[in-house]
Parts: structure tokens; sequence; C-alpha cells
């Protein structure tokens, strides 16, 4: 029986990783020239933990986590890693450096859902998380970042598009303009939706059912509602950040709309989208938080965040062609070849050597493969104490020393 990676897995593999590494060294650069400090947290966290923070409404909570019981204790693979940021930005008493706090993070999340194009069951993140700052130029700030960071990957072809959730108060109205607006067909909905009608239905406007998507075509469902009525507090803060994005030169669409598929989610909402993507189009979702902190048992703390999928950023970016080692060391005489690839590897340089002792023409057509320049050590080379160098992308051949060599 052949045994193959779980499905919803990819294994990465060696010509990939290239463009896994230009990736994660973008991000390291593009952050820390902001301030932005890399954390990185288990893997596992308690299940409390996200079905607090994430919300027991969400799909992620109710259907998506992969949660397991030791010693009478239930963990959860994490499925994201805003919540994991915020625990640990308090567990480590974080909040008493003066604000802002500016952390990002790289790595693994999991979730049980169908697998698709760019979206597996264990998939990647890269995130930003701000605490500390309610002004809406903490918004502005990394809306901007990710705009950079996604530039500095060669995407330039993306729609920042932005809306205001409001707060709690702002909500209210909306979400009764809304039940009103669905009651008609509530029953021709997915059975997530129509748990989602009571306890959050904001949520079904996130609903990606083709079914449920059509019925709101059909009933004409945005043409009923409109967008929610902000106070004063909250129409001040989203007017601010579109007067910065403005000043940064940040193109951006209003869309009313745009809801995000986690429950704490407060005041602006982002999505950035690639235009090369086809229907799964979002490389960047993000927005304000401004009540986890204290849901999670700390004092009430303003934060705005974001998270991108790694592997559909890799979707939108060229293969990077895999690195070759300095030089191979072609030989008949192995003890030779081992040791004159140690001491180039001493020296610094990147070095192998042939380990079957083959014919010359088949080392040097491996070498031609993985190597920009060959070493010939024969018979000649090891009794007079010279190399023979060959660059390989110009067949040139110089007889040289060792001790030349590495100068």
């Amino acid at each position: 029986m052949n045994i193959k990676a779980p499905k919803g897995t990819k294994d990465i593999l060696p010509n990939e990783m290239a463009n896994w590494h230009f990736i994660e060294k973008t991000a390291e650069e593009t952050f820390e020239k902001a301030n932005f400090k890399e954390i990185r947290t288990p893997i596992f966290e308690d299940t409390n933990l996200f079905e607090r923070g994430v919300g027991d409404t969400t799909d992620i909570v109710n259907k998506e986590m992969y949660s397991f019981e030791k010693s009478e204790r239930s963990l959860t693979l994490r499925p994201e890693n805003t919540a994991g940021v915020v625990r640990a930005y308090l567990e480590h008493n974080l909040y008493r450096e003066s604000p802002p706090s500016k952390f990002w993070y790289f790595g693994p999340m999991f979730r049980y859902e169908r697998p698709q194009a760019g979206r597996q069951r264990q998939f990647h993140q890269i995130g930003v998380e701000m605490f500390g700052i309610q002004d809406a130029s903490a918004d502005a700030e990394v809306i901007m970042l990710a705009v950079e960071f996604l530039k500095r990957l060669g995407l330039n072809d993306l729609t920042v598009e932005i809306n205001s959730l409001g707060c709690s108060v702002c909500r209210k109205e909306y979400k009764e303009q809304l039940k009103k607006a669905i009651s008609p067909f509530l029953n021709q909905l997915c059975e997530d939706c129509q748990s989602r009608f009571e306890k959050n239905p904001l949520r079904i406007l996130d609903c990606k059912n083709e079914n449920c998507n059509k019925l709101f075509e059909e009933y004409n469902l945005k043409s009923k509602i409109s967008g929610i009525k902000l106070c004063d507090e909250c129409s001040s803060h989203y007017e601010k950040l579109k007067l910065y994005l403005n000043a940064l030169n940040i193109k951006y669409v209003e869309n009313t709309f745009l809801v995000r598929g986690l429950d704490y989610y407060t005041k602006t909402v982002f999505e950035i989208k690639s235009n090369n993507l086809g229907s799964q189009n979002a490389v960047c979702g993000g927005g304000r938080y401004d009540g986890l902190v204290e849901t999670l048992g700390g004092v009430h703390t303003p934060a705005v965040g974001w998270a991108m999928g790694v592997e559909r950023l890799n979707a939108l970016i060229p293969l990077i062609e895999t690195k070759k080692i300095d030089y191979f060391v072609v030989s008949d005489n192995q003890l030779e070849a081992v040791k004159l690839t140690e001491k180039l590897r001493n020296k610094g340089f990147s070095a192998e050597f042939d380990y079957t002792s083959r014919k010359f023409a088949k080392q040097l057509e491996k070498a031609a493969k993985i190597a920009y320049k060959a070493i010939i050590l024969g018979e000649d080379e090891i009794n007079n104490g010279y190399l023979t160098v060959k660059d390989l992308q110009t067949s040139e051949q110089t007889k040289i020393s060792f001790d030349k060599l590495i100068n």
C-alpha cells in the first residue's frame, strides 16, 4: 500500500523552496522596517481560546477546527493566529510596553474544509497585528504595509476594498434591516445561513454557498438594504481612514457589503484582491478588532491586523530557479574529493562531490545541472598540486592552486 499525504495537505518540494524563502524574507524586511517584531505562537492552543476569540457562530469554530482530547483537556490546532497572538500579548504582559505593540508572524494553520486551488486543510499564513492605537492611522498603516509587501513580491494588479462595520450600536439597526430583507426566502437558504439568522445575520453576507448567492441576486437583497448607518464616532473613524489612504495614494473601493468571516471585527474591515486568481481572488483580509483583547481576559484595547494565505501568494509568483552550488568536485579519487569538498565548505563555499566514482563525463553532466563551476581533480592534478576549474556556463578551464582559488 502506498502511503500518501493526507487530503488537503501538500508537500513543499525543494524546487519550490526558493519561492517560500523569497516570500518570508520579503515579509521580514518589509515588516521589520516598520518596527513590527516577529512572534511565534504554538501550533496548538486551548480549544476555548478559539471558541471565545473567533466566535461560536463562525464556520471555523462550528465545522473546521481540528480538536483533540489530551489528559481530559481539549486542544485545537490553530485555525488562525490572531487569537493566539492576543493570548501571548496578555500572558507575557506585553501590554505594559508603551503602545503601539506591533507583531508579525508566519506559520501553518489548520482548517477542515473542502480543498481547492490555493486552499488546503494545512495552509500557511503571514499576518500582522497592532495593539494600542485607536486612531485610524493604525488601520491605514497596516493596509499600507500589506500593499507594500505585495508590491515587493511583484504583485501590482491589486484592488483594495474597505468598509466599516461600526460598533455594536451601529449594527443593531442594520441587523434588523437585513433580517427583514432575508425573511421571505430564509427557508431556502443553507443550514448555516438559517443558523446565523438569529445569532449573527451579518455573517450571511459572507456565505460562500452558490445557491445562497443566487437567491441573494434573485431577491435583489443588496438593493433592499443600505450600508450600516454609523454613529458619529464610527463615522469619524471611517472618514479619517479614507483621508489617510488618500494621503498615502492608496487607491481603494468602498464595499458596503464587505463583512469578513470572523465575529471579532469592529469598525474597519478590508480585503485586498488580485485580478489574476479568478473567483477566489482575495489575497489579504483583515480589520479592526477592538473587543477581542477584552473578550480574552484583558482590558479594552484597540487593535487591528490582517492575514494572507501564502499558498495563494505562491500561485501568483513565477517559480524561482533553485540556486546552484558554487563547486562540484569531479574526481575518480573519492578520498581526495571528500577532503577537497570539506576544505571548500570550511572556506564558505557550497560544494559537493560524486559519491559513486562514475566516469568523468557523467560527473560533469551532473555538475552542469547543479553547480556553477566544476573542479576536476584527476591523477595529474593530485600529483602536481593544482586544480582544474571549469566554468560550466562558458566551458572555460583554468589551472590554479587551492590557495589562489579560495582567495
